[in-house]
């Protein structure tokens, strides 16, 4: 049973579009204009195409997004038609002006390897504030901009810069590009009354497009239409992509934004795949699904009905281009037609010839000869006779087929076969299949050849797995992995390594995958750059440069109680030779590490040190990062170490290298990254984030929140100063840093990262926070009053219930009614949310004859600055990069989030 069971041998290719471990960035980033200049200088003007050899570079290259398979499967689909109906691709106009540089390496790359996408970009954002410099209102009717005479004149000149912009982004990095500003889009207007200078468009002029692309050029269009009379009218960018679109019938339709995809309303997660055919109708009776949301689905369903069936949608972000289109993992959102699944359990009820011909031209079995479709459809029979079950699955044009069995008084299910065509594995079908298989079974077991190429595939759905003899035994949903030595007994057969053992399978790179059940990727929200687990592997070693400090202190005694942890160095030059204190794991000393020489030792990559801690000041980290960086450009995705930087270096990062290490509020970005690179927040930053950020849909965006901020003198470091001398701050408060305190900037960055299309805030309009610290007498601990301005009025108990249902799963933010007390929670590794109060009618007097009562929130926070403010949060996030359990080697109190009491 258990060898008969193989995913898609030979014809079938790699499957399914699930969270991926592999880097993007490295291919993102090789026309990055801030680190790669060398190879800048090769990408030079070309009339009809890059230089061969420049292109098999760079096809390398992006072997580091997927596997070498995947990566030429896609670009032989795309180069398969005229080079017009590769991509549309539709940049909103924050991309441009937020993100050009990512915009211009991601459509440089796709040059560089032959393609030629059609960019048609809007520019909302800069015609608003240019609108409101020139006091002109901007107004809407139905969603769409009304368009007279004064707006349409500083749109075309919006728009005629922007576009330059972009263009001259592309040049600049040797991509020969071509601004079309007018001449594409023929239209009328779409109704003169009501939105004046606003078109519908009627024709697309596809040549002035196409002739673009023969000169070897790439056409970046804006999205003003004119009548045929030569009058310039108004087109909403989304529109005017969606009717080039359907004139060129590309194989791709790409929405650029910010948020990197699709969101689910209720779990926040983003949705990987939608498959119009099989989910459109249930999607749209989602209570989440509404406004924007439901108007975006029904405009790309309308598009997608009238492109032929290979077309799809994708919503993306420009620095996740690379991976969406040369991966089956993908990295935003994908939207196809896709085709309805069917499970039968008769295969009488199914096509038979029609399954035959499949299984003949993808099963290896069958293919080779060693069985006949006739043989396997009797054991099917003598199955059921005996007791047993059978399910086949498969989609209406039996591109794909699945074959499930279960013995009689067998719990566990088999995987008996997986099959399917090249068209179903680049629509995803197979992963929509597998969603279906595991709703039928909740427990399965299936056998893979250790030289699959797929075995990545099969780690990530599988939460365990027993390397027998040549092959691998993956199971899924049993928790007693006992059960499947029973299975693999009864064969006679006898496991080739120990199931808690680590391996290293062949055939999938340099990923390395430990055996033990774990959940899968799934259950996180997005993927995992490793794959240990936390009851067994090898230690994982850290390397600490800056340990002098009292973050450095408390993370030596976390990493010395870490199950998974252990100290490879530790760094300080004024400790240099000295023992290292509070770590009894082994004997160490203490060594002053250059930024060269860690670069030397992480050249060896995650062989030597697998998370290297910085717990420098600020300004201080950037040689240290560059050398690794240097040091391990040529290692794979998974060999790279972590670095978690606890400085405010790069806690602003632009370049979609760094995630923000906040795991209440940014996990998913964290599972979702690549790069191993994580800004560890300020301690200051994560208490004000995670008081604000449940009230974020209710902001008041004509007020500013502020926070008022009392940290121990621990904050202020080990360098003798005022504020850390405890003589001068005995019976006193020292307020510093009264404006533009840089955790003030963060708190507003940051925030302003999580909100939602439909919150007053974005990248355009950032949120901004008041914020003012001061120092106290006690030694660590920070205490935080929020003032939240609210656009409707509410109640303390309805804002106590607000964060009581936010932080109900979050294990180190605990929620209380009353508000919550320094010295209860110093030493402790969470923050406590409380003391929730507002106005009340006859409060304030400027707020209640404004009619404002009841629309402020008062709350307060506490943590120790130390720990969830700086160690406690740097092993969070080590773990998740890591690929463990985020709360392992953390002394958490399991006392429930919603507790009325602190």
């Amino acid at each position: 049973m258990l060898r008969a069971s193989r995913f898609l041998k030979k014809g079938a290719g790699a499957i399914a579009r699930t969270p991926s471990v592999a880097a993007a960035a490295t291919a993102a980033s090789i026309v990055s204009s801030s680190s790669h200049s060398r190879i800048q200088t090769r990408m030079y003007s070309y009339q009809n195409g890059p230089d061969t050899s420049e292109k098999e570079t760079i096809v390398k290259l992006l072997y580091n997004i997927g596997s070498k398979k995947e990566v030429e499967q896609y670009l032989g689909h795309f180069s398969s038609v005229e080079s017009q109906k590769f991509a549309v691709i539709k940049v909103g106009g924050a991309v441009i002006s937020d993100d050009l540089a990512t915009l211009a390496s991601a459509l440089t790359f796709l040059n560089r390897v032959g393609l030629y996408p059609i960019v048609v970009h809007g520019a909302g954002p800069q015609l608003n504030k240019r609108l409101e410099a020139a006091n002109i209102e901007a107004r809407y009717e139905d969603g769409i901009r009304i368009t007279d005479g004064p707006t349409l004149a500083i749109a075309r000149e919006v728009f005629a810069s922007e576009n330059r912009k972009l263009v001259e982004a592309l040049e600049r990095l040797g991509t020969r590009a071509r601004p079309i500003t007018g001449g594409v889009f023929v239209a009328d207007y779409l109704n003169k009354e009501k939105y004046d200078r606003v078109g519908k468009i009627v024709r697309v002029n596809r040549e002035v497009v196409e002739s673009s692309i023969r000169a070897g050029c790439l056409p970046i269009l804006t999205s003003l239409a004119e009548t045929p009379e030569g009058q310039i009218l108004n087109v909403n960018a989304d529109i005017a992509a969606g009717e080039l679109a359907r004139v060129l019938e590309p194989l791709k339709i790409v929405y650029l934004n910010e948020k990197n995809g699709l969101y689910h309303g209720t779990t926040g997660k983003r949705i990987e795949t939608i498959h119009l055919d099989e989910e459109y109708e249930d999607l749209l009776k989602e209570p989440w699904v509404r406004y924007g949301t439901k108007l975006k689905l029904k405009e790309i369903k309308e598009l997608l009905d009238t492109l032929p069936r290979s077309s799809s949608v994708a919503i993306i972000s420009a620095e996740h281009l690379h991976k969406e289109l040369f991966t089956h993992s993908g990295a935003g959102t994908l939207i196809m037609r896709g085709h309805r699944l069917f499970s039968e359990q008769d295969l009488a009820n199914v096509d038979s010839d029609r399954l035959r011909t499949l299984l003949i031209a993808h099963d290896p079995e069958i293919a080779s000869g060693a069985a006949t479709a006739a043989s396997y459809w009797q054991k099917l029979a003598e199955l059921k006779n005996e007791g047993g079950q059978y399910w086949i699955y498969g989609d209406e044009p039996y591109q794909l087929a699945a074959i499930v069995t279960r013995k009689p008084g067998q719990a566990i299910a088999s995987v008996d076969k997986f099959v399917a065509t090249k068209a179903a594995t680049l629509g995803n079908i197979t992963d929509n299949a597998w969603k279906l298989i595991t709703r039928d079974h909740s427990q399965l077991v299936w056998s893979v050849p250790r030289t699959d190429d797929n075995l990545s595939w099969h780690f990530e759905r599988a939460d365990g797995s027993w390397s027998v003899g040549d092959d691998i035994v993956f199971w899924y949903g049993v928790e007693d992995w006992k059960k499947i030595s029973d299975i693999v007994a009864a064969k006679g057969e006898k496991p080739a390594i120990a199931a808690s053992a680590k391996q290293q399978p062949t055939g999938t790179g340099a990923r390395s995958y430990s055996t033990m059940a774990r959940k899968p990727a799934s259950a996180f929200g997005g993927a995992r750059r490793s794959y240990s687990t936390a009851s067994s592997g090898a230690p994982l070693r850290v390397g600490l440069i800056g340990a002098r400090g009292y973050t450095g202190r408390e993370l030596i005694r976390l990493v010395d109680t870490h199950p998974r942890f252990e100290l490879a160095y530790v760094s300080s030059r004024e400790l240099a030779g000295k023992p290292v204190p509070n770590y009894t794991k082994a004997s160490l000393d203490h060594v002053n590490l250059s930024a060269q020489q860690v670069g030397d030792l992480a050249r060896e990559g995650r062989s030597n040190v697998d998370v290297w801690v910085l717990a420098l000041p600020n300004n201080v980290a950037a040689p240290f990062v560059a050398a690794i960086d240097s040091a391990t450009a040529g290692l794979s995705a998974d060999q790279q170490p972590v670095v978690v930087d606890l400085s405010a270096d790069y806690r602003f990062d632009k370049t979609g290298q760094w995630a923000y290490g906040l795991p209440e509020l940014h996990r998913d970005s964290l599972l979702a990254s690549t790069t191993g690179r994580i800004a560890n927040p300020g301690c200051y930053a994560t208490g004000s984030q995670l008081g604000i950020a449940p009230l974020l849909p209710y902001l008041d965006s004509t007020r500013l929140p502020s926070v008022f901020g009392v940290s121990g003198y621990s904050g202020a470091g080990t360098k003798p100063s005022p504020k850390n001398d405890p003589e001068f701050l005995r019976d006193n408060l020292i307020p510093y840093a009264p404006v533009n305190h840089i955790h003030e900037r963060e708190i507003g960055h940051s925030l302003t990262r999580i909100t939602k299309p439909e919150y007053p805030f974005s990248s355009a309009n950032p949120l901004r926070v008041q914020f003012s610290p001061h120092v106290a007498s006690f030694f660590q601990g920070i205490a935080l009053t929020l003032h939240v301005p609210l656009r409707m009025s509410m109640n303390a108990k309805d804002m106590h219930d607000i964060y009581r249902e936010f932080y109900q799963k979050e294990r180190l933010v605990h929620v209380t009614e009353s508000a919550p007390l320094v010295r209860d929670n110093a030493e402790k590794h969470y923050a406590v949310v409380g003391g929730f109060a507002v106005p009340p009618s006859d409060g304030l007097l400027e707020e209640s004859s404004a009619g404002l009562a009841g629309r402020r929130a008062v709350l307060n926070v506490t943590m120790d600055n130390l720990l969830k403010g700086a160690a406690t949060q740097a092993v969070q996030n080590m773990n998740i990069a890591l690929g463990i359990d985020e709360y392992m080697g953390i002394p958490v109190q399991d006392t429930p989030t919603m507790s009325s009491s602190s």
